[in-house]
């Protein structure tokens, strides 16, 4: 996309920018920074930049590359919204070489459904099937 680039460089990304939205957003409120670092550094990351350099945008995913993926924290900052930019990275994400083949990708999302649908993402047959260990207050427990 004209004026924006994608790239799969963790040195590229501003850890500051990405902490800044997450540790807000609705999935992650309050994330500890040292979590959220191990988190990326573990993750394979997409940073969205405009010309400046400037991080706009995020994803990552938690994969083996081979079979599955998690696609999580995707963002686009509000101020770059309104441009197809979360279109573009998440058609980069799923164009990406490295993630061909895979059986299943998975992603949880509140209020971006229409966006991922138009991608091939669909509501999960079968739910019965998923089980979880959730700790929704994990990041105010204290360590």
């Amino acid at each position: 996309m004209q004026g924006f680039r994608i790239s799969t460089d963790n040195d590229e990304l501003d850890f500051d920018v990405i902490y800044h939205f997450i540790s807000e957003s609705y999935w992650a409120k309050g994330v500890p920074k040292h979590t959220l670092l191990k988190a990326l550094s573990n993750s394979f990351c997409f940073g969205l930049f405009d010309n400046s350099g400037a991080q706009v945008g995020f994803a990552r995913l938690i994969t083996d590359k081979a079979t599955f993926a998690y696609l999580a924290d995707v963002f686009v900052l509000e101020s770059h919204r309104g441009q197809g930019l979360s279109k573009w990275l998440v058609q980069t994400i799923l164009e990406h070489p490295d993630l061909q083949g895979l059986r299943r990708i998975m992603l949880a999302t509140k209020d971006a459904h229409g966006l991922y649908c138009q991608y091939g993402f669909e509501a999960i047959v079968n739910p019965e099937m998923l089980m979880q260990i959730w700790h929704p207050d994990v990041y105010r427990a204290p360590l």
